[in-house]
């Protein structure tokens, strides 16, 4: 007897289900027919698929799978069309490699074939989409790519493809569909047993996390660096308690994701040279680059530790930052496992003297941060005194914030660990817009903000991201801080050049913006709340304004901010 069979496509999208992809993220093309006549067909079939979403931009579908992936663990698929939609993915993949998040990646393949075969080319673009290595466009911000030769091998493949995208260290994989192969018929049966093959951690030697520990228990000032959070919610609850029981400062130099509450005895100022200049023992926990090696370096007989799930970096080719001592682990279970370890030790009589001093000493410091972010009578607002009154405003709320060259963390009180997310450090700009609804898809009872630079809302494409927020009805707070100028590149220049003729120029050539569009005008054309800020009193009204309509969940609403240079 024959097996029952549905067409690759219809394959791929039930199996997708199988392995937990509760969405996939998509921008249809020409290579799409049977992605397409596959969902009707296993729709009508009643097999189980994952929610496939119309997204008309593939860098929004990318920022999207990425917040979700922040929101909920569970690793979700992007399909795109052929070569141009896979390059569109380039930089959301480059995103998620950098911050080792796992995305399954599919494009199609336009048809190799002319013709005499079901699926071959039908359209000039046929010819003009073919490359000889398409996959080029996103290998190296891919952990393994591949492509689809047979019908038959679509279940397995999806298997490989989550497992290695789901293990440590995580990040984006890559599958291409070639268009002819997704239309002939594969066997059904089995598409809906548990996968072939699961994903794994890692995790430290239980001797070498009891060597961490007896070094912590001994050191005289350690430090821990720490740049992509705890792990979950249980490493950040770790974390803390380790930091507080054994007077351990945190320094979250260009942290992209909260590792301790900002308003911890322990949260260190950004500015970790201090630190490394008393440190005998340096933790650095999940950090793609601690310090800056031309201003500041451990000292000599200092221990370096690297912790972390890509402790040395290795997808990075340049990356020397000292490893005296180097484990591998997730981060999460790391800190736990250290916690138990530190369990057999008891503080010297130094921790108390030293949580005293460090915790005075942090304090004074975020007092004169938060001072630095209270309002003035100066014209526009600063970046600060913005993240000072969304802070206020949000006193006791679950908030979570995606920051991308927006609101500062430092003079923010930031308690949880999903509480707040920056750009990651590939420097894709345009991510937190789509990441902030992705997050927001996943967790809709959850205020969501996302927070940004004029500049970098126009790179989020934010006539795609406003009808997707309206078309799923996504209640996210936008902020773009319009200071009508690249800041970070200005700022960038007159650091390398403090005395050059760009930082006397009246304009730092390359860098303005003006004039600057009516942001408000492209929400509003997909019905968002829309609202200009001058100064602290109508930010304040507009905020409220603004919460009240999201907490009604009456859809999205953005504030354009005038924001000082």
């Amino acid at each position: 007897m024959d097996k029952p069979q549905v067409s690759a496509g219809a394959a791929l999208l039930a199996r997708l289900k199988s392995v937990g992809v509760d969405y996939i993220f998509a921008n249809s093309g020409t290579d799409f027919p049977p992605i397409i006549e596959g969902l009707a067909e296993a729709t009508a079939k009643d097999m189980p698929l994952p929610h496939a979403l119309t997204i008309p931009h593939e860098h929004a579908a990318m920022g999207m799978a990425h917040g979700y992936y922040l929101a909920t663990g569970q690793v979700q698929a992007v399909i795109a069309h052929t070569d141009v939609g896979l390059a569109n993915c380039a930089i959301g993949a480059l995103n998620a490699h950098v911050e080792n998040v796992p995305i399954l990646l599919f494009s199609g393949r336009t048809p190799t074939v002319e013709k005499d075969r079901f699926g071959a080319r039908t359209v000039p673009i046929g010819w003009g989409q073919e490359m000889r290595d398409q996959t080029s466009l996103v290998r190296e911000a891919s952990k393994w790519d591949y492509e689809l030769r047979f019908p038959e091998q679509v279940p397995d493949l999806v298997d490989r493809a989550h497992a290695i995208a789901s293990s440590t260290p995580r990040g984006p994989v890559y599958v291409s569909l070639p268009r002819e192969v997704l239309c002939e018929p594969c066997p059904s049966d089995g598409l809906n047993l548990p996968p072939k093959m699961r994903a794994h951690g890692a995790y430290a030697a239980p001797d070498d996390i009891a060597e961490l520990a007896r070094l912590i228990a001994q050191a005289e000032f350690p430090v821990i660096f720490a740049q992509h959070g705890a792990g979950n919610a249980d490493g950040f609850a770790a974390l803390d308690r380790i930091a507080r029981d054994w007077a351990i400062p945190v320094c979250q130099y260009w942290a992209n994701r909260l590792a301790l509450p900002t308003t911890h005895p322990m949260a260190a100022p950004a500015n970790g040279g201090p630190l490394l200049e008393r440190a005998d023992l340096v933790i650095c926990l999940d950090v793609l680059a601690p310090w800056m090696p031309a201003a500041h370096e451990p000292r000599a007989d200092a221990t370096v530790v690297q912790i972390g799930p890509n402790p040395l970096s290795q997808r990075t080719p340049i990356r020397n930052f000292r490893g005296d001592m180097v484990l591998a682990s997730d981060t999460a279970p790391a800190l736990l496992a250290l916690e138990r370890a530190l369990g057999e030790h008891t503080p010297h009589t130094g921790v108390a003297a030293r949580f005293e001093q460090v915790a005075a000493s942090n304090a004074a410091a975020r007092q004169a941060t938060l001072a630095t972010a209270a309002p003035d009578d100066a014209q526009g607002m600063t970046k600060a005194q913005i993240a000072r009154i969304v802070s206020d405003a949000l006193a006791g709320e679950d908030a979570t914030i995606f920051s991308e060259l927006g609101c500062p963390m430092a003079p923010m009180h930031l308690d949880h660990a999903h509480a707040w997310y920056q750009e990651p450090h590939a420097g894709g700009l345009g991510w937190s817009l789509p990441a902030a609804m992705g997050f927001q898809l996943a967790a809709p009872d959850k205020l969501v903000l996302a927070t940004m630079g004029d500049g970098t809302y126009m790179f989020a494409n934010p006539v795609a991201c406003h009808q997707i927020a309206e078309a799923l009805n996504l209640s996210i707070l936008i902020l773009v801080l319009n200071n009508n100028e690249w800041g970070a590149v200005r700022q960038s220049v007159v650091g390398l050049y403090p005395d050059g003729y760009a930082a006397k120029a009246n304009q730092v050539p390359l860098t303005g913006l003006a004039p600057s569009p009516d942001f408000t005008l492209v929400a509003q054309a997909s019905r968002a709340l829309a609202m200009k800020a001058e100064d602290h009193t109508q930010f304040a009204q507009c905020l409220q304004d603004a919460l009240a309509h999201i907490r009604a969940r009456k859809g999205a609403a953005l504030i354009d901010v005038r924001t000082r240079p």
